[in-house]
């Protein structure tokens, strides 16, 4: 179920392509209840079934990935940088809460020390809009929480460990009664983790944790437009109790560019042409972000503000690097404010071949005023 034989989102959960949020939760749950590795003990169909509900549910969850996936399918995902589920504790972990919700049982509501995953880090990448037309490899510069290398995590000095919680017994929890009622609530002493340290760590002062600067390089593909996320799995904080770290998730901004304004896929852009050439045609150049140029062609007659559409001269479609956009080219016809004697001559004689319009043409002026009117 990876790649090219990846079944239709909607398709897995059972929903049509305008279904609800609520519609796509409903779906999800029923799958997730009938395919858990809880009930299908080694069963791999059923396995593979349970990853495949998950990986739909979120894209079909989240309105970006939903739209991307709508769009340009699973190539546009994986553009985007999606790349799935690695596993089950991968899953649990992303969707602990909701399993709890939905059943009420499973893994995640064991006593003692439960596996968390880290938190998520967001960085803001600053792109131009040529670097967004080729796709470019940034590094970035950012700081996290790291394991502490001095106990590797541990939190406890060298020599010693983390010790069974002495007030819940490790299980994290305490129980009290209050008349016919036995109340379970979080440990106070170990906060429901079910140990407690004794010894810190000097250099993380017991947290397990310290703050590192952490160096990447990041691709970014071609077509991505402001807004556009990159995920990067494990890039996060680490987790807790050997849960999985978070991701990293580079959010990109591209900036304006002098020449060209950006519409999704498609460009826009502005070119001076002489009144003359406007007049009686010819070919103009245009610069595009390839560094490369092209000719387009100037009608008899052009008009100013007149707009000449090239086809597939865009941006580069997210996902579908081949395929691109138009380029909308719109035109200024330039006047000169100065002219030679000799220049002046010339188009005076020109100007003697046309009929200059009189403003006694009385059923002109009454079209012209009928605007206002």
């Amino acid at each position: 179920m990876r790649g090219s034989q990846k079944r239709d989102y909607y398709e897995v959960l059972g929903v049509p392509r305008n279904a609800s949020e609520e519609e796509i939760k409903k779906a999800y749950r029923r799958l997730a209840l009938r395919y858990h590795p809880d009930r299908n003990p080694g069963d791999k169909e059923a396995e593979e079934r349970f990853k495949e509900a998950a990986e739909a549910y979120e894209v079909l969850r989240d309105r970006e990935k939903r739209q991307i996936y709508d769009m340009y399918g699973h190539q546009g995902l994986e553009g985007a940088g999606f790349r799935g589920f690695s596993g089950f504790e991968d899953i649990f972990s992303h969707f602990g809460d909701i399993f709890e919700e939905f059943f009420g049982f499973g893994r995640w509501r064991q006593r003692g020390p439960q596996s968390r995953q880290g938190a998520s880090l967001r960085y803001e990448l600053n792109i131009t809009l040529k670097e967004a037309f080729k796709g470019v490899e940034k590094e970035i510069k950012f700081s996290k929480l790291g394991l502490c290398e001095e106990c590797n995590g541990s939190g406890a000095q060298s020599g010693y460990g983390p010790e069974t919680c002495y007030t819940c017994g490790g299980r994290g929890q305490v129980v009290r009664s209050q008349g016919f009622f036995r109340i379970s609530t979080t440990c106070p002493t170990c906060k429901g983790e079910g140990y407690v340290i004794t010894h810190p760590c000097p250099t993380c002062s017991g947290y397990g944790k310290v703050r590192v600067e952490r160096r990447l390089s990041v691709k970014v593909p071609p077509g991505v437009d402001t807004g556009s996320q990159l995920r990067i799995r494990g890039e996060g904080e680490p987790g807790e109790n050997g849960g999985p770290p978070g991701d990293l998730f580079v959010v990109v901004n591209v900036g304006k560019d002098p020449f060209f304004e950006r519409d999704g896929p498609d460009l826009a852009c502005e070119v001076p042409i002489s009144f003359l050439k406007a007049c009686l045609g010819g070919m103009a150049r245009v610069p595009l972000l390839d560094e490369e140029e092209i000719e387009v062609v100037i009608k008899e007659g052009t008009q100013p503000g007149d707009i000449i559409k090239v086809p597939y001269k865009g941006m580069p479609i997210l996902g579908r690097p081949d395929e691109r956009g138009d380029l909308y080219v719109k035109v200024r016809v330039e006047i000169p404010k100065r002219l030679t004697e000799e220049q002046r001559r010339a188009l005076e004689e020109i100007v003697a071949l046309f009929e200059e319009p009189t403003l006694s043409n009385k059923k002109g002026k009454k079209k012209f005023w009928k605007k206002f009117v």
